[in-house]
């Protein structure tokens, strides 16, 4: 593998660590919200990443990380029986996001480290770099 593949590998890896955290935190910030309908109550989203292979070499060791898409959760919402709150709707129910926050916390914690680590990867390859060029004085 080329010396700058792995500044490729760790940059496509804090990308895709950083659209998780920004999903997290979508995530989180909806966490307390109320709605009247199902259909309006904001469901927690998650990122799907695949491997990137390098095309010269597809048999080959993953090149990156590649975002497909994010999805939204089919886990059922939570539907609370509340009839004084101004969102009931006409049974008296409202309803809260699927958004289970020691998950969230969990991946927050876990995209961070991983973050971290592809900054480990790119700050050791740029050291090895110039060591190896301070080989040639």
């Amino acid at each position: 593998m080329s010396m700058f593949k792995v500044f490729d590998a760790a940059a496509s890896g804090m990308s895709a660590q950083s659209l998780r955290l920004n999903t997290v935190a979508s995530n989180m910030a909806n966490a307390d919200t109320v709605s009247s309908s199902i259909d309006e109550t904001y469901r927690s989203r998650q990122p799907v990443f695949s491997a990137l292979l390098d095309q010269l070499n597809p048999e080959g060791p993953a090149a990156g990380v590649q975002v497909k898409g994010i999805v939204e959760s089919q886990a059922p919402l939570n539907m609370e029986y509340a009839p004084n709150h101004p969102k009931a709707n006409d049974e008296g129910y409202i309803f809260r996001p699927n958004v289970n926050v020691m998950e969230e916390m969990a991946n927050m914690i876990s995209a961070s480290r991983s973050y971290q680590n592809n900054v480990e990867v790119v700050n050791t390859a740029k050291q090895l770099l110039v060591a190896t060029l301070r080989l040639g004085e």
